[in-house]
């Protein structure tokens, strides 16, 4: 599926589509610097049920969120591998772990930064920022 992200309230009708979805499983975000990941990212917890501030992961990684679901809790992780030094460091932080939970749900920025070492994706969103600061987003089934 492609479409066009003409500003936040598109993002945000989005984010909504995506909340419904109950995706569990991976998901990768691409796209430039700017390109408005962590903005969807914000408007997807936001739309899941979060309550308070969405923080970017860049400078801790990983940003954990427990969030209250009618089926109960939905463990959700934020990653943001931009910093990453060697993709070894996910072992590390116990990273992989999160795969293994129950209904989890990892959505990850630049995971072509350890690409090699991660399981592959269920879902790709590829964020491409137009000269008219509008974006095209493609939303992908990996598996």
């Amino acid at each position: 599926m492609k479409i066009i992200l003409n500003n936040e309230t598109d993002t945000k009708a989005f984010a909504q589509q995506l909340a419904d979805m109950n995706l569990t499983g991976s998901v990768w975000l691409s796209g430039d610097l700017g390109a408005g990941k962590t903005t969807l990212t914000r408007y997807w917890l936001q739309a899941m049920g979060h309550i308070g501030a969405v923080k970017s992961p860049t400078y801790t990684l990983v940003e954990p969120y427990q969030i209250q679901t009618n089926t109960g809790i939905k463990p959700v992780y934020h990653a943001d591998l931009y910093r990453l030094n060697d993709p070894e460091e996910l072992d590390y932080i116990g990273f992989f772990e999160y795969f293994d939970e129950h209904d989890s749900l990892v959505i990850i920025e630049w995971a072509s930064r350890a690409e090699s070492n991660l399981p592959k994706p269920d879902y790709l969103i590829e964020l491409t920022r137009q000269a008219d600061d509008c974006r095209v987003l493609e939303f992908i089934k990996a598996s």
